[in-house]
């Protein structure tokens, strides 16, 4: 991994500005790794605690609503006071509230003490989430969508690396062993205190210099944008609903059909967030390239004749299916975001907050309704309904095509 070197700390380097500080990137990607990694830890022990504290699926639905739900509702409020004055050090704040979460986590013996843990961790993702974006933003020398792209990268990696970890560490053991990943949150605090302390010394740059983030004004009115803005987070709506049936319940679906045990099915978890890690990548180069909206068309839309065969295959096909599905769908956050970031400039850490809090909730939403729906009906019956959520791609029709370049790049 590149680290960030003297000279990038230097309040004098002009790097800072006009080019793509690619130290600063990578560094603030595997801080999203190591964010994303530990949040990963919660879907990932459920079977663990369904076990333990013999939890019905709405039970299971309700932890993950509980945590989406303070992942996403203080988002777009912090990153909108953010944009206004800045909080380098509150990325190692987030990560206190997440260790702290995960501690308690670990020794949870009641149902409340699991809803308390995982709202803990659910606040620490709300204050990351907005200023990483701002860093990775500022790094990005006008290659948005790479940037985003990368910086999405290290988290799609984090959640898939987390299952793997949780089968290896905590399965075997049991709930007590959460608390290694403790260890992981502390090294996750070291790293963002030293992209603090960059970030910090990037804000001083700017004001002496007075350079302005080289925000262009958008050729289209308040009622084009809000009607944007409106049909983005309904893509976020479908692509975040469906994840929450993979993230979630993945596991329980490929235990109930294929007989597989807690290890196997995490394992096929973990290559399916694989292929959503791999998928990331692609979507902001292609974005900075194509245009975003013909991306945004593929991600969404050209995920359901997949997911629509997923309920009918056997194992060895839901393997396949799931890896095409995983890259496919992951190549749209980071395409929809810097798309949204285009429409409203100049705020940055607002749109992230809105829509990374919308994501998670709209998460967690879709896991609470999904797992009373399997409840009532079956696990089988969940995987055939929202396998046609990714549908609602065709409403990308309505988006403007937006090309701009910022006049610093």
């Amino acid at each position: 991994m590149n680290t960030i070197s003297n000279s990038d700390l230097k309040s004098d380097n002009p790097a800072l500005v006009q080019k793509t500080v690619y130290s600063v990137l990578f560094s603030i990607a595997f801080a999203h790794l190591i964010n994303d990694l530990l949040q990963s830890v919660i879907p990932s022990v459920y079977p663990i605690l369904k076990e333990n504290f013999d939890l019905s699926f709405t039970q299971i639905g309700l932890i993950t609503f509980v945590y989406q739900l303070t992942a996403s509702i203080l988002q777009p409020f912090i990153g909108f006071y953010t944009d206004k004055k800045p909080k380098p050090y509150s990325l190692t704040i987030a990560m206190v509230f997440t260790i702290f979460g995960l501690a308690l986590l670990s020794y949870s013996t009641h149902f409340w003490m699991i809803l308390v843990s995982v709202s803990l961790v659910g606040v620490g993702s709300s204050i990351f989430h907005p200023e990483a974006s701002r860093v990775a933003f500022l790094g990005s020398g006008g290659r948005r969508g790479l940037a985003q792209s990368i910086f999405q990268l290290g988290g799609n990696s984090g959640s898939a690396i987390g299952p793997l970890l949780v089968a290896i560490l905590v399965a075997p053991y049991g709930q007590s062993n959460i608390i290694w990943f403790v260890l992981v949150g502390v090294l996750g605090m070291f790293l963002l205190s030293k992209i603090a302390t960059w970030y910090k010394n990037h804000l001083n740059l700017r004001a002496s210099k007075k350079i302005s983030d080289g925000e262009n004004t958008v050729p289209f009115s308040k009622k084009q944008i809000k009607i944007s803005i409106g049909v983005l987070l309904l893509l976020i709506f479908s692509k975040f609903f469906y994840m929450s049936s993979m993230s979630s319940y993945f596991t329980f679906y490929l235990m109930k059909r294929f007989g597989l045990s807690i290890q196997e099915s995490q394992f096929h978890l973990f290559v399916f967030l694989a292929a959503v890690a791999a998928g990331t990548l692609i979507g902001g180069p292609l974005g900075d390239r194509f245009g975003r909206k013909y991306i945004i068309w593929v991600s969404i839309l050209g995920a359901a004749p997949f997911t629509l065969l997923l309920p009918y295959a056997n194992l060895f096909w839901t393997g396949i299916l799931s890896v095409i599905i995983g890259i496919i769908i992951a190549s749209a956050f980071s395409a929809i975001l810097v798309y949204a970031q285009e429409l409203m400039p100049g705020k940055v850490g607002m749109i992230s907050g809105l829509f990374f809090g919308f994501a998670f909730g709209m998460g967690g939403l879709g896991s609470a309704i999904l797992g009373y729906l399997a409840d009532q009906t079956s696990i089988e019956y969940v995987y055939k309904i929202s396998s046609f959520l990714p549908l609602l791609g065709v409403f990308t029709y309505f988006l403007p095509n937006v090309k701009m370049k910022p006049s610093g790049s």
